[in-house]
């Protein structure tokens, strides 16, 4: 599989922690949102963009899996990857990895429509952001996107 662009680089603070000392769910979800806006501006959905073309990207699927925990100090970096690309949907993968170790500690499978801002209904990608986007697409599709 090529490399993924890294998205995201971060830092689990003692505050992101729950009661058992773990990283709490909400701040995984947090940073790939951060990931996911990334890859939306390396695609080509740039904030300018949105604005000026009164666009947006609604979530309507997300798919997570934790698969190691996380801790206070731990350095995380999330690598995001195109798994498709439709006329007006975007279904792309994040990997989080504990960075010292390369450890994935979780994954994330999302689904986002194009959508008319002002209309609030799902508008066409234009050919320029859909080649963009393939361009960004992952050569191998993990296992998790499949099940």
């Amino acid at each position: 599989m090529k490399q993924m662009p890294i998205t995201h680089r971060g830092v689990v603070y003692p505050w992101q922690c729950d009661h058992v000392g773990h990283m709490n769910v909400m701040w995984f979800v947090g940073k790939f949102d951060e990931a996911t806006w990334n890859l939306f501006a390396l695609a080509g959905f740039t904030g300018a963009y949105l604005a000026r073309e009164h666009r947006g990207l609604a979530a309507v699927e997300q798919h997570l899996r934790y698969r190691r925990e996380l801790r206070a100090g731990d350095v995380l970096v999330v690598r995001s990857g195109v798994v498709e690309v439709r006329e007006k949907v975007l279904k792309f993968y994040h990997e989080m990895r504990e960075a010292l170790s390369e450890e994935i500690a979780a994954t994330a499978v999302l689904t986002a429509v194009h959508i008319d801002t002002d209309r609030r209904r799902a508008c066409p990608i234009p050919p320029e952001i859909q080649a963009r986007a393939e361009s960004l697409r992952l050569t191998e599709i993990p296992p998790e996107v499949i099940s």
